[in-house]
């Protein structure tokens, strides 16, 4: 099984400025091919080539307006072109949402290096046209085929991720299938009875939320004060300000991914032979404006991911249940499904039994007993 690998970069202020160069230019092709693309449907109705989008690319960079794309590696555009196409064929297929062009403010700084080309040593890594750069001694293995290695930068650092092919470890399994119930009130109830509970309710999150509500009022009091003629100013305060604000978003990211990489790999460990998840909706859930900001938080979506590749790497089966599986309904003692249950309502009271138990607990104990029909 592949594993991504990601490491910190060390650049110098030289290299750092080519690794810049390499990112706008990743961004300029994608843009652009998105672009084409468009025009093109709307003329037309017809799909462009990979192939026939990189001859373009080889024309503009010929003598004249777009020649500094020759400072930067061929394989950078040639990426971006692909990258560019595969999002179309996702939104043709319904896999995914229509691509949006990146935006320098918005989008994440990244680009492609080629797998062939990239070589590493003890300390360093070769990135095209940037020379070596310096990473922690044997951060990465040396003699493995890499795959789709990818340079970014995560609003402080640069890192780079590579994909290594990696053996898949013989566990012995305990023959357990647990069900996992995933919520607001708390990331994920299991029916082993394993809680974990909301990151976002912990008072070092709600503090740095604070934190950040308060930096992102002193800006937007500083580019009222700067206004002229009807033109917001930007002052060096305010670049310092969007600067910590950029940063306050960066470590809440990450305290979050911590938590859910933390859950995952403590479900994991107690060596399940199935694990079964609800098959979620997050698409439909962030259209209630009263809880899509408590979702959005959650990173559900991401949750799945993660005990997704984890089962697969330690071989445990991972089964999602069907959407409309009225797991929170059900009793779990004689088997009743409620015509009704609000969402109000956090314990589950049988009508039939009498049975009382916590709503999120009795739907794992359901969602454990799930049987896949075919």
């Amino acid at each position: 099984m592949i594993l991504a690998n990601k490491v910190r970069l060390y650049p110098t202020e030289v290299q750092e400025q080519k690794l810049w160069q390499s990112v706008g230019t990743a961004r300029f092709i994608y843009n652009r091919t998105l672009a084409r693309q468009e025009e093109n449907y709307k003329n037309s109705g017809k799909f462009i080539s990979d192939n026939e989008l990189r001859k373009e690319i080889t024309q503009l960079k010929k003598p004249g307006q777009y020649q500094w794309l020759n400072e930067v590696s061929n394989n950078v555009a040639k990426q971006a072109v692909k990258d560019a196409c595969n999002a179309y064929k996702r939104f043709f297929k319904g896999i995914a949402d229509k691509p949006r062009f990146k935006s320098r403010k918005k989008s994440k700084p990244s680009f492609y290096n080629d797998n062939v080309k990239l070589k590493v040593k003890d300390n360093g890594v070769l990135i095209e046209k940037v020379g070596w750069v310096n990473i922690k001694r044997n951060a990465i293995p040396i003699n493995y085929k890499y795959s789709n290695p990818r340079i970014s930068f995560d609003g402080k650092y640069w890192f780079i991720a590579v994909g290594i092919e990696k053996e898949q470890p013989t566990v012995e399994l305990t023959g357990e299938s647990i069900g996992i119930d995933v919520g607001i009130k708390n990331l994920a109830i299991c029916s082993n009875r394993m809680i974990f509970k909301n990151i976002n309710k912990t008072r070092t999150v709600k503090k740095h939320e604070k934190k950040l509500r308060r930096l992102q009022r002193r800006v937007s009091r500083k580019y009222l004060k700067n206004k002229k003629e009807g033109k917001f100013t930007k002052t060096s305060n305010i670049i310092k300000l969007e600067k910590q604000i950029k940063l306050l978003h960066r470590k809440l990211a990450n305290i979050r991914s911590n938590h859910i990489h933390q859950a995952t790999n403590k479900i994991v460990k107690t060596k399940p032979s199935r694990v079964v998840m609800e098959t979620l909706n997050i698409k439909g859930m962030m259209k209630n404006r009263y809880l899509a900001k408590a979702i959005a938080k959650q990173c559900l979506y991401e949750f799945k991911r993660q005990m997704q590749y984890k089962c697969e790497f330690n071989g445990i089966e991972f089964v999602e249940a069907d959407r409309w599986y009225p797991s929170s309904k059900t009793c779990s003692e004689c088997g009743h499904i409620k015509s009704k249950l609000s969402l109000s309502e956090r314990t589950y009271i049988c009508e039939e039994c009498g049975c009382v138990i916590d709503r999120d607990y009795n739907a794992s104990i359901n969602l454990s007993r799930y049987e896949l029909v075919d």
